[in-house]
């Protein structure tokens, strides 16, 4: 009985974290560039249940052994186990703005170990030095001229060095120079991860890498990118989608708390009940 509560207990857990996940995508279905997270739910290992008798060997002193008869598994619950960003390109919205910069997925390696595509990012450089990836290019100008992200981390270009410009009156082309004044100032900077699930997120659509820098895309064989001035990458969370999702979520919590509730009738039952000594 004891171990229905807790079964039950963590199924509602687990869809609570859930609704909670598929909330903070719905949240931000209008964020540029931010990448919907997906869930795992996973069940504890089961247990093997058996039940202990004894056997009478017909001898002179009559000798018992003690052994086991199968009674069956036992689940033991489950539990969300990760969250994982889905990398699939988010839909193009125009802006209209020299700063605003679409980066658009292209031929993508696949990954032999997951067999998934690798992932393309803007390169960044945070405010202690290290790199940081996005896929939001909603760019602005700061008042040194140097491009820089919403959080005020740098663009970098091809060579990891900042880019600075003389105005806003600029156009880029659809491999990433950048033009102004007719002639090529920097080249935008991409860089490619293989696996883009191991990718650490930081919060505001950004990522890190737990393994040193990502490499410069251009450096990568097979892969394809382009750029589009003037456009945001949107975000990639399917609205109707999700909130059929929060429903389901919110039935199986809702149908684990009616267990809980049954479990906990009994319980009351066997106390004021089969309990009472008369």
């Amino acid at each position: 009985m004891f171990r229905g509560f807790y079964t039950v207990g963590s199924g509602m857990i687990a869809q609570q974290r859930r609704t909670e996940m598929l909330a903070n995508n719905i949240a931000n279905a209008n964020t540029p560039g931010f990448k919907a997270e997906q869930s795992s739910i996973r069940s504890f290992p089961e247990m093997f249940m058996s039940s202990l008798n004894a056997q009478r060997i017909p001898t002179q002193k009559g000798i018992q052994l003690n052994g086991l008869s199968p009674v069956g598994e036992l689940s033991t619950g489950v539990y969300m186990q990760e969250t994982m960003p889905l990398f699939k390109q988010g839909t193009l919205r125009e802006t209209g703005m020299t700063t605003d910069i679409a980066l658009l997925d292209g031929s993508l390696p696949i990954d032999a170990e997951t067999g998934e595509p690798g992932a393309i990012f803007f390169r960044l450089e945070s405010a202690n030095g290290n790199e940081l990836y996005t896929k939001n290019g909603n760019f602005t100008m700061d008042a040194a001229g140097y491009l820089t992200n919403p959080m005020g981390y740098y663009v970098l270009d091809t060579n990891g060095q900042r880019i600075q410009l003389q105005n806003d009156d600029f156009s880029i082309s659809d491999a990433g120079n950048i033009l102004q004044d007719g002639a090529t100032v920097a080249t935008l900077g991409v860089s490619f991860a293989e696996q883009p699930g191991a990718l650490l997120k930081q919060g505001n659509g950004l990522f890190a890498s737990l393994d040193g820098n990502l490499p410069e895309a251009q450096n990568v064989a097979g892969v394809g990118y382009s750029f589009q001035q003037g456009f945001l990458e949107g975000s990639n969370v399917d609205a109707a989608k999700t909130m059929t999702d929060m429903l389901a979520a919110y039935r199986a919590f809702e149908a684990n708390q009616k267990i809980l509730q049954a479990y906990d009738r009994s319980m009351e039952k066997a106390v004021n009940e089969i309990g009472r000594v008369n």
